[in-house]
């Protein structure tokens, strides 16, 4: 999920972490000199540097991907739309089964919509700035349910459910209802189901504004049981997602005849009668569903290269945005599914929410996307409306498929998702995929990554609970910067290939499986190596980090040799010495993680001698013999290491002018060794 920088109806900002987010902080919050060498730091690079789409794809012929999921709760659902009140009444039957090895006598209901109740629940009571919501509303939001029948009990099992979520008298987005008896392993539960939903005016995710409509977890949505009898329920916190069972959905949408609607899934069947519309969707093997509607969307559509039906629905006047979206939708869905596995549904909704609603963008359901930026977007050069599009589209592979627990490791879900989003835009504009820029500047997503990622890496551990962020920058900058940023430096140390093999074998043997840490660590273990998996552990569940420097550089000429040589009656001339020049190049390292590093040792008339270094240990001593005096020494000359905590002591020279023939021909290291020089 991530959003455009930009200002809703009321004021808030929405600041969801993204490429261009980070971008546009960048040059917001940092001096002069700052966001040059940033800007420098990020540009095409030189040389050293090949671009990510010159890598080519891994072999995934020996990795099976599933073809369904196992449907545990399947919806079948009618819901109705009141323009006006902004309500959605809705009835239906859920069928539940118990996937478990235990008997369940308890269930468990996610009412998502109640955290827009009052300003006493949990997501209410914790809202703080530096992420999305906003606080100030001027209509809440709820859903009421009125009936929970169980078949197999011939009962009512409303009037039994607990009216508040576990331990907060003041939350009821987490609700527990007890069984009668227990259902065992393999049987079911089929429940009639009625409610009425309250849309808040929108805010995170969902809601309306005027008569556009964000109908987001809206629904009773059933807690998802682990294998072991555990469920996984929580309330709605702050920057929490969600987490659910596969299954069918079946739902017809009743709406005012003037209104365009996307919904998750493909249209069955469209209906006319007394000035509304009813419209069937349905969608097999997904964990949610989501629908919008509005009486003044525009719509084009397209198929993809592996004919996906492709739709976008867009205020009046964004066209050439709405043009955009899809032309990187369309690029996403074949670059995504060769990386990840083949994107196996017919059809793909892009909605780009109208100016006011900004906080109904840049989310993503299964088959459909919110996406958001301004109509000009595509003219300013920033490639906004392009890499909310890739990010939103990632993430039908991340979570959507995979289906993580996005409550309990965030990580795996937008972490994963930013590190996809990278390759697929420097894949289609390498050296520039986060902007093109006056001069034709370049701006990398990678490398701009970076910045937050390293402001961070003492705060918090990456792989914690959304419940236990204190702040939205910590949450983005940890969540989708580092995470990524760890995979981008894993990907430059161990090999491009190879760390990409990894995570397309993960995706594909994990689909449909609601994957751990652990399992995802274990294909690192299996495809890299051990070493490389407890290094990645470590990344990951510590606050680890890493600063490799150049402590110092020597390089002294030799005297001519001094004494009496052969015999002493008949001294003869003093031997040559071997080498004009020695000295030392002493690197360190510091910090919790290892990485092994080359260093270049570079004589004043350019010729470059490397070392490479398996970054055991704290410091590495190179003794140097040469016809040539150091000019000077860089560690990681090609940046390998993003997680690198302080590029200014990477390089160290023997004099103050020996960087100046490398400063304006290398485009990563430039900007570094530049202000190494002038730094205090």
């Amino acid at each position: 999920m991530i959003a455009p920088q930009t200002t809703n109806r009321v004021g808030s900002r929405s600041p969801r972490r993204s490429a261009f987010t980070t971008i546009a902080s960048v040059f917001g919050g940092l001096g002069m000199t700052f966001a040059a060498a940033l800007v420098l730091s990020a540009a095409a690079p030189a040389e050293a540097e090949s671009p990510p789409a010159q890598i080519a794809l891994p072999n995934f012929s020996d990795v099976p991907v599933p073809e369904k999921a196992t449907h545990i709760a399947n919806y079948t659902l009618r819901v109705s739309l009141d323009p006006t009140t902004h309500q959605v009444r809705g009835e239906g039957t859920i069928v539940w089964k118990n996937a478990s090895n235990v008997p369940q006598s308890e269930i468990y209901l996610h009412l998502y919509l109640n955290a827009f109740k009052n300003e006493k629940t949990i997501y209410m009571r914790n809202l703080g700035r530096g992420f999305r919501g906003d606080p100030r509303k001027s209509d809440f939001g709820w859903i009421k349910v009125s009936k929970l029948f169980a078949r197999e009990f011939d009962k009512d099992l409303w009037p039994s459910a607990e009216a508040h979520s576990p331990g907060d008298p003041d939350d009821e987005t987490d609700i527990r209802i007890p069984l009668p008896r227990p259902i065992e392993p393999g049987q079911t539960l089929t429940l009639d189901v009625a409610w009425l939903s309250d849309l808040p005016t929108v805010t995170l995710r969902t809601g309306y504004e005027g008569t556009f409509h964000m109908v987001g977890q809206w629904f009773p949505k059933l807690a998802r049981l682990e294998p072991d009898g555990r469920w996984a329920h929580f309330p709605f916190y702050r920057y929490s997602e969600f987490y659910a069972d596969f299954g069918a959905y079946d739902v017809t949408i009743d709406v005012p005849e003037a209104y365009v609607v996307g919904a998750t899934g493909k249209l069955q069947s469209e209906k006319t009668e007394n000035g509304r519309v009813e419209r069937r969707f349905v969608q097999e093997n997904v964990h949610d569903f989501v629908f919008t509607a509005w009486d003044k969307f525009q719509e084009i559509t397209a198929k993809s290269d592996d004919g996906v039906d492709i739709r976008c629905l867009f205020p009046p006047g964004y066209d050439n945005v709405a043009k955009a979206q899809v032309d990187a939708a369309k690029f996403g869905l074949t670059h995504f599914g060769a990386a990840y596995g083949k994107y196996p549904h017919a059809t793909l909704t892009l909605v780009h929410p109208p100016r006011g609603a900004e906080e109904a963008g840049g989310m993503e359901y299964p088959t459909l996307i919110t996406t958001g930026g301004q109509w000009y977007s595509d003219k300013t050069g920033v490639r906004n409306v392009e890499l909310v599009t890739l990010h939103e589209l990632g993430h039908q592979w991340f979570q959507g498929m995979v289906a993580t627990n996005e409550h309990a490791y965030p990580f795996l879900d937008e972490g994963f998702n930013s590190y996809a989003e990278g390759i697929a835009a420097e894949t289609l504009w390498p050296g520039a995929s986060g902007a093109r820029l006056f001069g034709g500047l370049g701006i990398s997503v990678p490398a701009v990554s970076r910045l937050p990622a390293i402001e961070v890496q003492h705060n918090e551990e990456v792989a914690q609970s959304a419940a236990r962020f204190v702040s939205g920058g910590d949450y983005g900058a940890l969540v989708y910067s580092r995470t990524a940023t760890i995979l981008n430096t894993f990907a430059r140390v161990y090999g491009e290939e190879r760390v990409r093999r990894a995570v397309g074998v993960y995706t594909r043997r994990y689909r449909y499986a609601h994957p751990t840490p652990d399992d995802m660590i274990a294909v690192f273990r299996e495809e890299l190596s051990p070493v490389v998996a407890d290094n990645l552990r470590a990344a990951i569940f510590d606050r680890a980090w890493v600063d490799y420097g150049i402590g110092d550089v020597v390089s002294t000429e030799r005297e001519p040799l001094k004494g009496v040589f052969g015999d002493p009656e008949k001294p003869g001339a003093a031997p040559e010495v071997d080498t004009r020049y020695h000295g030392r190049v002493m690197v360190r390292r510091r910090g919790t993680l290892v990485f092994p590093v080359d260093i270049d040792i570079v004589a004043d008339d350019g010729t470059v001698k490397r070392v490479q270094w398996d970054g055991q240990g704290t410091t590495f001593e190179i003794p140097y013999e040469g016809d040539r005096k150091i000019a000077y020494a860089v560690v990681d000359p090609e940046h390998r290491v993003y997680l690198d905590s302080n590029l200014l002591d990477n390089a160290r020279a023997t004099s103050p002018c020996a960087f100046a023939p490398r400063v304006f021909t290398r485009g990563v290291m430039g900007a570094e060794l530049f202000m190494q020089l002038f730094a205090p």
